[in-house]
């Protein structure tokens, strides 16, 4: 009988590990937006698009979308508009709030006014962007790459932070997401979401297991059929691995993990000497970073929708993972089916329970 109560009480630890990482407590991502699985689409510059984020809303995730995808401050709220006729599911909008975004203030006009489900900031201070959703009920996830970061924004009253790592595909951070997790977790009291590195049911465990909130998925989505990117891309999604992302500061001035092409080897990785001592220059340096990201843009863009040898294709260590291109819900799928054997061993648990009361 001791034996038995013992392994009874192992699998119940078990168990209650597994729903704690699951992000289904009150402050997990499926009580803060009321989703089926605690999973953001992470918003991917020319990649997502509405199609993608109802596919992801109808599997049970949620998903957000660039405001910087669309040109015109008319197309952002038809987007919008597009995703809301189609689902009643909350998703969210990606806001680039420093001075490299000159539409930044249409934009947020264009989500109050919308109001959308939740906002996630990055590269800036999002304090305009809290104060202005909090009156609104609109939530606010910030991008922090640091506890520092982390500390701030919590202090202005974001709703979560997502935890962007060093195996974060697009720009990431410098720190480990193991170290980075919980480094936040322990000095703030703010939900954290975390970002880099998931593709499948383990990676997803994984992470869920550190106590996070929720985890942000980019890469895997680029390889899917609602994705409009040309077949190239999703291709070298597949034929290159995570020994071949490399990390550039050429593109948009900030450290940006791209597929290590043959182009790519030819352009190099670093700065020239003229972008550097640009760069030293603080006067210069804003004027050139806001140039810097236009052309960046431009480039990215051509990548993403045109076959060429001059493509720059930004994806992060998660390609190791992507074997084919498959439908949103079935990457869905992959990722969160681990939580079948999950409901399998709470069966289980309740005939052993029901056993023992009638010994």
């Amino acid at each position: 009988m001791s034996v038995f109560l013992n392994l009874l009480s192992q699998k119940y630890v078990k168990l209650n590990r597994l729903i704690k990482a699951g992000g289904f407590l009150k402050n997990g991502l499926t009580a803060i937006l009321n989703i089926e699985y605690p999973i953001i689409m992470a918003p991917m510059f020319l990649v997502s698009n509405t199609k993608m984020i109802i596919a992801g809303l109808e599997a049970g995730i949620t998903g957000a979308i660039p405001a910087l995808n669309y040109r015109k401050s008319d197309d952002l709220r038809k987007a919008i508009l597009t995703i809301r006729e189609a689902s009643d599911k909350p998703f969210g909008v990606n806001l680039i709030v420093n001075r490299s975004n000159p539409k930044v203030k249409q934009q947020l006009k264009v989500l109050l006014e919308t109001r959308v489900d939740y906002i996630i900031t990055s590269l800036g201070n999002p304090k305009k962007v809290i104060d202005e959703c909090k009156p609104l009920g609109i939530k606010v996830f910030c991008d922090v790459v640091n506890l520092k970061q982390a500390q701030k924004v919590e202090q202005l009253g974001a709703d979560a932070v997502i935890a962007v790592c060093n195996r974060t595909g697009g720009h990431l951070g410098k720190m480990g997401k193991k170290e980075l997790v919980e480094e936040i977790q322990a000095n703030c009291n703010i939900p954290v979401i975390a970002a880099g590195g998931i593709f499948d049911n383990k990676s997803y465990k994984e992470t869920m297991e550190l106590g996070v909130a929720g985890v942000s998925v980019g890469t895997a989505f680029i390889a899917s059929e609602e994705c409009s990117v040309s077949q190239q891309y999703k291709q070298a999604l597949i034929d290159y691995g995570a020994n071949d992302i490399v990390i550039t500061n050429k593109m948009s001035g900030s450290p940006l993990t791209v597929i290590n092409t043959p182009y790519v080897q030819e352009i190099g990785l670093k700065a020239n000497w003229l972008e550097f001592v640009i760069n030293r220059v603080k006067f210069l340096k804003k004027i050139v970073k806001t140039i810097t990201v236009m052309r960046a843009m431009k480039v990215i863009e051509r990548s993403a929708f045109k076959a060429s040898y001059k493509n720059v294709w930004v994806a992060g260590y998660s390609i190791e993972g992507i074997k084919s291109i498959r439908l949103v819900k079935e990457i869905v799928s992959s990722i969160t089916n681990y939580r079948i054997s999950e409901q399998s061993e709470i069966s289980q648990l309740q005939i052993s329970s029901e056993k023992l009361a009638a010994s």
